[in-house]
């Protein structure tokens, strides 16, 4: 096994043990609705007392692995069914080995929210998932590439709680459950996407040779040269396009502003870059 591949299941069983908790200490004990399959197994325990959780989730999940196995690639499905089996593992073992006493609920929603949050995007992060909503949004992504994770796991989520609040008549555990949802989200999106900082920076200025220079050999970063055409001069001009790291903007708008204090300067954030330099486009990208 290479390094590089211990490390990611060495992080994929971190965010599964921080999976557990979230549900163990801040879900569980406070009655507060959870969305996935785990929200299923929760409304299936309730009536029938057995199987335990963890046992219902993985159960479950067996037939989703099957479909997405040709879909997604072996790769993708062992670390997701690895994902699984351990976070299934780790919420009965922890339920086991200690009773979590309930918590102002709404202080559960959001550590609740912000551990759960963490803890999916390490996992998905990782090219693996819990399974359940996790891999059936994996699955959607496909046909949608445009939509973040986050907001396909929100839907998908939402009608489980939706049902959770109709099953057991508990409006205020469905509302519980909506923030703690919202604020998973939002954390999840950011591990995901948000980590990946960096900024686009438009140039125009009368010291193109000079800035271009500044850029490309002091700072490292390409510079890309676009033509456009003052509105109101006419006047031909070139456009400095570069795109640097978030730690490296004080090092930019100081350079171009010492070889041209006049000079016309747009700094926008920018989503994702792929390429040199920055991260590199993998198969089944979220």
């Amino acid at each position: 096994m290479s390094l590089k591949t211990l490390r990611r299941y060495l992080l994929i069983t971190a965010g599964c043990a921080v999976y557990a908790l979230a549900f163990n200490w801040c879900y569980a004990p406070n009655n507060i609705a959870y969305g996935g399959f785990t929200g299923v197994a929760q409304i299936i325990h309730a009536f029938l007392g057995f199987p335990s959780i963890g046992a219902l989730v993985f159960c479950m999940n067996v037939p989703l692995f099957l479909l997405g196995w040709k879909l997604l690639g072996g790769r993708l499905l062992v670390s997701s069914l690895y994902a699984m089996t351990l976070s299934s593992l780790f919420i009965d073992l922890l339920d086991r080995a200690y009773a979590f006493r309930p918590m102002e609920p709404l202080l559960a929603c959001i550590y609740g929210g912000l551990l759960l949050g963490i803890s999916l995007g390490v996992i998905l992060g990782q090219g693996a998932s819990t399974g359940g909503t996790d891999l059936l949004a994996r699955l959607l992504k496909l046909p949608l590439p445009w939509l973040p994770m986050g907001k396909l796991l929100l839907g998908l989520d939402l009608a489980v709680i939706c049902v959770y609040a109709l099953v057991f008549h508990s409006l205020d555990t469905a509302l519980y459950g909506l923030i703690a949802l919202y604020i998973s989200t939002l954390v999840m999106d950011t591990v995901l996407y948000g980590l990946d900082t960096a900024k686009v920076a438009y140039i125009i200025t009368d010291q193109t040779e000079a800035v271009l220079g500044a850029l490309v050999h002091q700072l490292e970063r390409g510079v890309t040269i676009l033509h456009g055409q003052g509105g109101w001069s006419g006047e031909e001009k070139q456009i400095l396009m570069c795109a640097f790291k978030q730690r490296q903007i004080v090092a930019v708008k100081q350079a171009v502003k010492e070889l041209d204090p006049d000079a016309f300067l747009i700094v926008c954030d920018a989503h994702e870059v792929l390429g040199l330099g920055f991260r590199h486009y993998q198969q089944h990208d979220i």
